[in-house]
């Protein structure tokens, strides 16, 4: 009969460690009823009870909201995602249209402008360098080839 109050014991003590730490280290958005100290206490003073209350009524749930509203199952379900899609959408087009523009505008440079007839910038030239070229002198002074 001892042990039977030894191992009943050792159970509570370990029960009230587990609930003391679970609160201490529990999400404080989700905490219900008390402040997280006043369940610390309770737990504590009333140790067996108070861990079970304190996983009954003081440990929210995940899935629900501080805002009491249920939580969306799908994006088309959410307003504010559906709100934000025709944004997006608008966003696109724009990017879409200055592309163009830009496009537009660097086939319309002049050749005056430093283009090449060929719609580059004129910034790439061939390097006197290359194996194309042999006999010239690279950057270095020594000919290729």
């Amino acid at each position: 009969m001892v042990r039977l109050y030894v191992v009943l014991i050792v159970a509570a003590v370990v029960f009230s460690i587990y609930a003391v730490a679970d609160c201490a280290f529990f999400d404080r958005s989700r905490v219900r009823g008390l402040s997280r100290g006043w369940w610390i206490v309770v737990i504590l003073f009333v140790p067996i009870i108070g861990g079970l209350l304190w996983f009954i009524i003081g440990r929210g749930r995940a899935g629900r909201s501080s805002s009491g509203r249920s939580r969306t199952v799908a994006p088309d379900d959410d307003a504010d995602f559906l709100r934000r899609l025709g944004t997006e959408a608008e966003q696109d087009e724009r990017i879409r249209r200055m592309e163009q523009e830009l496009a537009e505008l660097d086939r319309d440079a002049a050749p005056g402008d430093g283009a090449q007839p060929d719609g580059t910038a004129g910034t790439e030239r061939k390097r006197p360098d290359t194996p194309e070229t042999p006999g010239e002198s690279g950057p270095s002074g020594r000919p290729n080839g």
